[in-house]
Parts: structure tokens; sequence; C-alpha cells
């Protein structure tokens, strides 16, 4: 009977930790380029009953069972969010692979979708918060100025008249893609890193749009509510348990 204090716990240790993914991905459901996560669990490996006789240093298998489930790993799906047009000169969205580079100012790398980007007060491309934005030479872009225009291939350029030099190329962002994405870690401020990056190919470059999460809200939102009735559920079954248990370990031994 004291099997199913294991069951019950692991299915609430495991239902809560589905509860917080899922409130991750809520929250951050007007972040710019922001990517769902999914929280999967596993059993833990099969424990193995043998009989042992006293005789013989073998044992003959009788058979497998295991009690509770544990984190297996949380998943981040990259799947392309939908670009929508904000008219801000400084927004860039990515449409297809990639992710622009982002150097902090201790010279530590990150990567994003995020695309929000602005001036810091020496006039370099930067993402608020988090640091300059690269170019496919992985330095910081230099634009003095947020009257820019940007191609597809995310050239940007002076959006001024002629005699001031428009039209005239000032810099490019850098896109850089990864071999396998779900060898990338997100960090404690939402970026991704990792090791390999190289230049993308396959992608275009939106001016003037950003990229909006790809969380699907309906779907988080009908997760949360199963996740939290089975999560009642289980604490409810473990308090009939514990009162089972209560009640046989004083009342048992009375009538032995």
């Amino acid at each position: 009977m004291y099997k199913g204090f294991y069951n019950l716990t692991s299915a609430m240790l495991t239902h809560q930790h589905n509860l917080n993914v899922i409130g991750n991905n809520i929250v951050n459901i007007s972040t710019s380029g922001y990517k769902q996560e999914r929280y999967v669990a596993t059993t833990f490996d099969d424990v193995m009953y043998s009989r042992v006789t006293v005789n013989e240093s073998g044992g003959t298998e009788i058979g497998r069972q295991s009690y509770i489930r544990a984190a297996s790993d949380i998943y981040t799906d990259y799947s392309q969010g939908i670009p929508e047009p904000t008219e801000l000169p400084l927004d860039f969205a990515i449409v297809g692979d990639g992710f622009f580079a982002v150097q902090d100012p201790e010279g530590n790398v990150a990567y994003t979708r995020m695309g929000n980007f602005c001036l810091d007060d020496e006039g370099y491309l930067c993402l608020p918060g988090f640091g300059q934005v690269l170019d496919p030479q992985s330095r910081p872009i230099y634009l003095g100025t947020d009257k820019i225009r940007g191609d597809s291939r995310g050239v940007i350029y002076f959006d001024q008249p002629p005699e001031q030099g428009g039209g005239t190329a000032i810099g490019q962002l850098g896109v850089f893609s990864f071999e396998d994405n779900l060898a990338l870690e997100r960090n404690d401020r939402g970026l991704f890193t990792g090791e390999g990056a190289r230049q993308s190919e396959d992608f275009e470059i939106w001016n003037k749009y950003l990229e909006r999460s790809n969380t699907d809200m309906v779907k988080q939102m009908t997760e949360m509510i199963t996740y939290q009735r089975a999560l009642q559920s289980a604490a409810q079954v473990t308090k009939m348990y514990d009162q089972l248990m209560t009640k046989a370990t004083s009342e048992v031994g009375r009538f032995a």
C-alpha cells in the first residue's frame, strides 16, 4: 500500500513542474521572439527484482517495476512565430532559420529571436537590457541614428535624402544558425547559448516587424487546467492514503 505514496508524490511533482513551465510560457506570451517550452518526464530506471537462493550466486529475474516519474528534460519549440508590423525602424524579425547575436558588456555572446532593438548611448544598435547587436563578423553595429531602413538580408541603410547620405549602407545584422538547435541552452536572461554558430543562409529579415511568441495561448490554458485538476486529484488521494495508513497502524495492532 505504501507504494501508492510513490506514485502519487511523483504525479504531484510532475504536474507541478508542468504548471511551472506553462506559467512561464504564458508570462512570455508578449515577449517578441520567445520560444515556448515543454516539460517531459520519464520513469526512473526499472528496479529489477530477483529471487536469490542461498546456494547460488546468481538469481532469477522475476519482474521489473518503477514507482515514480522524474524530470527528463525541458524541450524548446523553435517553430516560427507570426511576424507582426510595428512601423518602428529599429524593429527586425527573422523569417526562417537563425538567431541574432548579442554581446553583453563582459564580452559574452548569446543568441535570440528578439528584434526590438534601440540605440545605446554611443549610437550602437543594442537589445535593451542585454547588450550590443553583432554583424556577420561578430562586431558591434554602429548606426548613430534611427533614421534607417533594412533589406531582406539584414543590410541597414540611411533612410534620408540623397544629399544627406540616403541609401548608403552602414551595417548589416548578423544572423547565425546551429547544426542542432536542441543543443542550445536558455540562460537565466532568456537568451540562448551554444557552440558552433555559423552564418545562416535560409532566412529573410523583415524591417519594422517583430516576431511574436510562438506560444499557443489556448493550448497552454487548456493544459494548465488539466494539470491543475490532476494535481488536486492526486493531493486528495494522498490525503486518503494518509488517513487509511494512520488507521491501519493504530488499530490493526489492537486486534492482533
